[in-house]
């Protein structure tokens, strides 16, 4: 299909969209001096009987995708650090082993690092490629149905010489949501690096990431209840997830940390201890933290934290922000 063809039809789509859009406004009485948009958010703001026949589970469905253009890439990647990914000259049988584990059906392609992304391999790619290697001789008299001898096939060669890469797509974090998950539909492409202005990997993004903005976690067979990233362990005590953001804190403990000065520009329990800090902190540190918290490393690697307990103190000063080194 052309540029052209495609640019008309997605016009055609957005056309019909806006119609089938204003007789839904119409039929519920909403019709207003606003844009559609606006008319939308009003409904949605006002419920009444008008809504009546629209489910809540359809009501949010419906605020999710209007609030999807105030979305930028950046507010819903996979941070860096959280990548799985696979070396280009890692052979087949690691790469075997990491299909394994990873939990995922599409994984990014490095040379030397992550900042040096070539790609991505798909799993289905990554088998089909086996089972071609694998087709035996066929015996005179059998059907060519499925005969492999996969003593055949030499998992020692390296990923970048099957020949077996898909391109990915690169977009910098400041990018609409909404624009990336055209796109995505566009060139059928299903992940995409999320790129710094130096070139450097920030974060990933799928289409499940993006579509679950609007339905909500997308769970398959193989996903496994997760573990509350905060959690009691005690009076006054807890042991969490250096990811779990300060709202979670505020939901577990009771402190409110969004509003002080040091939460400004963090959203993670990992960057309000790096930052009280002034380092990544080792396994075994104590850190002292605003109104009486004590932060304890009880995982963490050259960087970044992984899990930590948080001890409640009696209430200091919010300005307690020192960090103690472990005797």
């Amino acid at each position: 299909m052309s540029d052209d063809s495609r640019q008309n039809q997605t016009e055609a789509a957005g056309r019909g969209l806006s119609h089938w859009l204003s007789q839904f406004l119409d039929r519920l009485g909403f019709r207003g001096g606003g844009t559609i948009r606006e008319d939308i958010t009003e409904a949605l703001a006002q419920g009444g009987d008008q809504l009546a026949d629209l489910s809540a589970q359809e009501r949010a469905m419906l605020s999710n995708v209007l609030s999807l253009r105030e979305r930028r890439v950046g507010d819903v990647m996979i941070p860096r650090a959280d990548i799985v990914a696979v070396p280009a000259d890692a052979t087949l049988d690691e790469l075997l082993a990491l299909f394994r584990t990873a939990g995922h059906s599409r994984l990014p392609v490095f040379d030397d690092s992550l900042d040096d992304p070539r790609g991505m391999v798909h799993i289905r790619d990554f088998l089909e490629f086996i089972a071609e290697k694998a087709k035996a001789e066929h015996s005179a008299g059998l059907t060519e149905t499925a005969f492999h001898d996969l003593a055949a096939v030499d998992l020692s060669v390296t990923l970048a010489t099957t020949k077996i890469l898909r391109p990915v797509l690169y977009v910098p974090p400041s990018m609409p949501a909404v624009d990336l998950l055209v796109k995505m539909q566009a060139t059928r492409t299903h992940i995409a690096l999320v790129i710094d202005e130096y070139g450097g990997t920030d974060g990933l993004v799928s289409m499940e990431d993006l579509v679950e903005i609007v339905v909500g976690d997308i769970e398959d067979e193989h996903d496994l209840d997760e573990a509350p990233t905060i959690a009691p362990v005690g009076d006054d005590r807890f042991v969490a997830d250096a990811r779990a953001t300060l709202d979670e804190l505020r939901d577990a403990t009771g402190i409110d940390l969004s509003e002080t000065e040091i939460a400004e520009d963090i959203d993670t329990l990992g960057g309000l201890i790096v930052t009280l800090a002034g380092r990544v902190p080792a396994k075994g540190e104590l850190i002292e933290g605003p109104h009486g918290l004590e932060f304890e490393i009880i995982d963490a690697d050259s960087r970044r934290i992984k899990r930590l307990n948080i001890h409640r103190r009696s209430p200091a000063s919010p300005d307690t922000v020192s960090p103690v080194e472990p005797g």
